[in-house]
Parts: C-alpha cells; sequence; structure tokens
C-alpha cells in the first residue's frame, strides 16, 4: 500500500483478528492523508492509533504513530466513547478532518459512551476545520445522554477556526449549548444538527450580528423551531442547501422567507405544515436557482401545488423532485409537470394512493427538449406503492421509453413476472420492490455539499442511446402470461 493517500474500506473492518490487525496496517503507506473505514470497532480505533511498545524493548521505546500524516478520517463504530475520541486527538495531530458515526446495538454504558471529558479532548491541536458527531437511529432509538451544555461550553473553545459542524443525537444539550457553539465559530459555512430534541429559535435569535456566512443548514428532527427560526436563517443570503426535514412546525410564512435565498439549490421541507398557495412564494427561485426540492409527507398539499411551483415556462434548473406519501396528489398532478417540461432526472412519487398508470404514460412520452427521446431525462423513478399503478405501466416502462432510466422502485407484487422481465430486458436498470429507498442517501451525508453531475454520461451509455434498436421482444413472455 506504499504510496497511497486515500483508502477507503466500506466494509466491516472488525473481521480481522484483533491481533493481527496492526500487522495489516503497519502496512500502510506513511503518506496516507485520508482514510475512510465502513464500519469498525472503538476498542479496535484506539489500538490501531496507540504507539506500541517495540519487542525486545522498554516501555520507554515506542513505535512511531502507524498513520502519521492522516488529516481526514471518517468511521462509522459501535460506539464513540471519550477513549476513542482522546486517542485520535492525541496520535492524529495533522487532523482537519473528523468524522465519527456511531451504530449501537445496546444502550452504552459510561465506560463505552461520550462524555463532556471526551467532548473536551476534542481539537487539541486546533487544526480542525470539519467536525462531525452523530449517533445513529438505525437499530435502538439512543442518544448521546452523557453529554450536556457542560461539554459544549467546553469544546466551544476549541471551535474557532472550524468551517463545518456536525451534531447528531444531542438531546440533552440546550439552547445554551447549541449558541455557545454558533457564535464560537466566526468562520463557519456549514451547520447541521439532527434531533437536537431541545433546540428552539432562541438559538438563531441573533444569528444576524454574527460575521459567519453560512451556506449550508441542515436542522433535521428539531421540533421546536418554527417560521422564526427560518425568517433569521434567511438573512444568510448565501445559503445554497437548506434542510428542513420532519420540522413539523414549519408553515407557509417559512416560504415567504425561503423565498429571498435567490443562490438556494437544494430545499428539503417533508412533512411540514405548509399547502399549495404557500408554494407560490417559491415559484422565483424554482426557474432561477433550485436544483433539487422535497416535499416528501407534506400532508396538505394537493395537485395544486404542482401549478404553485412551475408557470408553464421551460427555464427550469430543477433536477430532484420528492413527492412521495402525498395522499391527495393524482396523476392530474404529473400531467401539469410533463406540460412543464421540467427537465427532472430523480422523480420520487413513493406511496402516492392516487398515482396510476396515466402519469406514468404521460413522464414515458415527456420530451423537455426536441430530441427524439421520449421521458429522456429521467435516471431515477420511484413509484414504489402508488395505488393506481397496474401492469399497463410496465409496457410503458420498455425501450424506448425511458431512455436513461438506472433506477426503478415499483410495487413487486404488482406483477412479479413483468418486473423479472423488465430487468432482463435492461439489464443496466436496477429494480427495486420491496420499498428500499433508491439511489446514494445523499442527504444524509455528513460532509456538506449534495452534488450529482447530471449531465455525465459514459461511454456505453452514449452508444446505447445511439445505437440501440428498439427491443420490442423485451417483455413478450410477460405480456403472454398476463394475456393467458
Amino acid at each position: 500500500m506504499q504510496g497511497i493517500k486515500t483508502l477507503i474500506l466500506m466494509f466491516d473492518v472488525s473481521i480481522f483478528l484483533r491481533n493481527n490487525f496492526p500487522r495489516v496496517w503497519a502496512l500502510a503507506s506513511s503518506e496516507l492523508t485520508c482514510l475512510e473505514i465502513g464500519y469498525i470497532s472503538s476498542v479496535m480505533v484506539t489500538e490501531l492509533l496507540s504507539p506500541a511498545v517495540a519487542p525486545h524493548q522498554s516501555s520507554g521505546h515506542l513505535q512511531p504513530n502507524i498513520l502519521p500524516s492522516i488529516r481526514k478520517l471518517c468511521l462509522t463504530v459501535d460506539y464513540i466513547t471519550d477513549t476513542m475520541v482522546s486517542t485520535i486527538s492525541k496520535y492524529l495531530v495533522s487532523l482537519t478532518h473528523l468524522d465519527l458515526r456511531d451504530i449501537p446495538l445496546v444502550e452504552p454504558g459510561v465506560a463505552f459512551d461520550l462524555t463532556n471529558s471526551g467532548l473536551q479532548q476534542i481539537n487539541q491541536n486546533g487544526k480542525l476545520k470539519h467536525l462531525s458527531l452523530v449517533r445513529s437511529q438505525e437499530f435502538l432509538i439512543t442518544y448521546f445522554k452523557r453529554v450536556n451544555d457542560l461539554g459544549f461550553l467546553l469544546m466551544a473553545d476549541r471551535c474557532s477556526n472550524m468551517e463545518s459542524i456536525c451534531l447528531g443525537g444531542f438531546r440533552c444539550v440546550t439552547d445554551t449549548g447549541f449558541r455557545t457553539i454558533l457564535h464560537s465559530c466566526s468562520k463557519l459555512l456549514k451547520l447541521k444538527v439532527s434531533h437536537g430534541t431541545r433546540l428552539t429559535d432562541l438559538v438563531f435569535h441573533d444569528i444576524h450580528a454574527t460575521s459567519m456566512s453560512l451556506s449550508h443548514v441542515s436542522l433535521r428532527w428539531c421540533n421546536l423551531i418554527t417560521n422564526l427560526t427560518v425568517t433569521r436563517l434567511a438573512s444568510n443570503m448565501d445559503l445554497k442547501v437548506l434542510d428542513l426535514r420532519d420540522c413539523r412546525n414549519l408553515g407557509d410564512e417559512a416560504l415567504q422567507a425561503i423565498s429571498t435565498l435567490h443562490k438556494l439549490k437544494i430545499l428539503l421541507l417533508d412533512s411540514s405544515d405548509i399547502t399549495d398557495e404557500g408554494l407560490l412564494y417559491l415559484r422565483s427561485i424554482a426557474t432561477r436557482s433550485l436544483v433539487s426540492l422535497s416535499l416528501r409527507g407534506c400532508k396538505r398539499l394537493t395537485d395544486k401545488c404542482i401549478l404553485a411551483l412551475f408557470d408553464g415556462s421551460s427555464n427550469y434548473e430543477l433536477k430532484e423532485l420528492n413527492l412521495s406519501n402525498l395522499p391527495s396528489l393524482s396523476d392530474a398532478g404529473i400531467l401539469f409537470l410533463v406540460k412543464s417540461r421540467v427537465p427532472v432526472v430523480e422523480l420520487r412519487m413513493r406511496q402516492c394512493p392516487l398515482i396510476g398508470d396515466t402519469a406514468i404514460m404521460a413522464l414515458a412520452s415527456m420530451q423537455v427538449d426536441e430530441d427524439r427521446w421520449h421521458g429522456n431525462k429521467i435516471r431515477l423513478l420511484d413509484v414504489y406503492n402508488c395505488g393506481g399503478i397496474t401492469p399497463l405501466s410496465f409496457r410503458w416502462l420498455k425501450k424506448p421509453y425511458f431512455p436513461r432510466l438506472k433506477w426503478l422502485g415499483v410495487s413487486g407484487t404488482v406483477n412479479r413476472d413483468m418486473a423479472e422481465a423488465l430487468v432482463r430486458g435492461r439489464p443496466f436498470l436496477h429494480v427495486a420492490c420491496r420499498g428500499e429507498e433508491l439511489g446514494s442517501d445523499q442527504w444524509d451525508m455528513s460532509d456538506g455539499f449534495y452534488m450529482h453531475d447530471y449531465e455525465e454520461v459514459d461511454e456505453l451509455e452514449q452508444w446505447l442511446l445511439e445505437g440501440e434498436e428498439t427491443d420490442e421482444e423485451m417483455m413478450g413472455d410477460a405480456e403472454e402470461m398476463e394475456a393467458e
């Protein structure tokens, strides 16, 4: 592994025997600057980074640090602990980017948890620019119960140079702690807080008086914030990403404030209390800057939300649109979306009971520009558990329709044989029939921008688009079975 500067291991590294693990890492290049590990135990991290006593030497003769040049460290562990955090801070002296995420299977005891004392050890060398500490709720509803405002006050002393902070699962921290962090980071560009159950509007009360210029803000599952927070955040005119998913107290007043953010590219409003009329405020940024919009689970929205957002012009930058779990959205709304020629690349409409075959046929026939390809822009289409989808829709999912489609979500119970035939006929298409979310979960990445290169077309895809003849036999067997 000599000469390698970036190493990404997206698997469970703990499968290595602990006794052999140091020998493996002894082969790592001393020039390694970036290390990402899919899963590793906190004990193994501590043992990996702690200098070992050289064979046949006294305790005063320690072997050199095994990863002397690491600047970026991203780990998913069983538990984020004081010992692990202290070891990282002590021995990785060049670290500028620290991303830690744990996935507890059982409630951690005090010896295997993060406390105020551990937070005080972070960034001892003062070089960190990015810090992410997240406790996942994937297997167990749990939080950092041993961290409170005092821990944040102690950590804030070393946060002055940080540009990006991501904090998830600190339910015992109140406005006092979050506000201290916010006001200690004059250079902060990106702020992400999730499961901030005690975070309120007071954190952002005088944000306009700070020198920071935020470009990314995420406040997912912060249920105590209201429209007032969004109004204050809108004073940051350089905001490009605003993630307010599952903030259920937000309404149309928040949309009015958001409409002034003319550089905004990504807006996520899942499960908020907005209305069709409120979305009229967003029409200006929908035609100027917005690239991604999620309205998932906004129960008050109807077909009129599409008319409110799109005025029929063709100057749209929007590439991603999530309309999932909207009980009042029907085929009529999708027909207007098609007529507006919105160049959507990823369209999610899962669990919409009124969406049916008509929507699929309309999307298949859509031409965003004047070329010959129908539905040519869509690469991801999720219609899982849509109430009106029948086997007829599968006929419109075959070639030549949706020529760029790479991800498709459907209910396998609709017609399993036709779904399997679709996979055989389109070998480059990923079909999900069990309700799994499609594509990468880009919104939950703790580090900053969520960017896609939508214009990228590889050589094979270009050949398929230009030289492939229509395969009329793709679903022949399945249709014969349906006829029988």
